[in-house]
């Protein structure tokens, strides 16, 4: 493919994920007094109770899945060995990121509760940059 390809690819998925997203803001439903409620029901009366927060973490999931299949597309890559002394892909240093991640979310709740949780939030992404650098 050439590169004209690509950065076409690129600009559509960008602008589909970007409307997503904005339907999502779109979305967050207000009060009487023009307040956003940010954990308010998206769907009223839907079956599952879709909120702003439920929605955005999906919305990464799926951004990061999307990039990673252009980068397996556009980058082949081979496993690697790592410091854990398995053969890792990016997708498995995806996934060993995001549980690790969950786990670190989970014992932040227990230990210091649900007030500050961007503690947490730093403390994975400096775990998953480790992950992907080391593993």
């Amino acid at each position: 493919m050439t590169a004209t390809r690509w950065t076409t690819i690129y600009l559509t998925l960008a602008l589909v994920m970007g409307a997503i997203l904005a339907l999502l803001l779109w979305a967050v439903p207000v009060d009487d007094e023009g307040v956003r409620e940010w954990t308010g029901q998206l769907i009223p009366f839907f079956w599952m109770a879709w909120t702003f927060p439920v929605a955005l973490f999906f919305w990464c999931i799926a951004s990061l899945l999307i990039i990673m299949t252009l980068l397996a597309i556009r980058f082949p890559e081979t496993p690697r060995v790592g410091v854990l002394r398995i053969e890792t892909t990016r997708g498995d240093r995806l996934f060993i990121s995001l549980l690790g991640s969950a786990f670190i979310h989970l014992a932040w709740l227990f230990f210091a509760g649900p007030d500050i949780l961007w503690g947490a939030l730093i403390l994975s992404l400096v775990y998953a940059a480790a992950v992907f650098r080391w593993v």
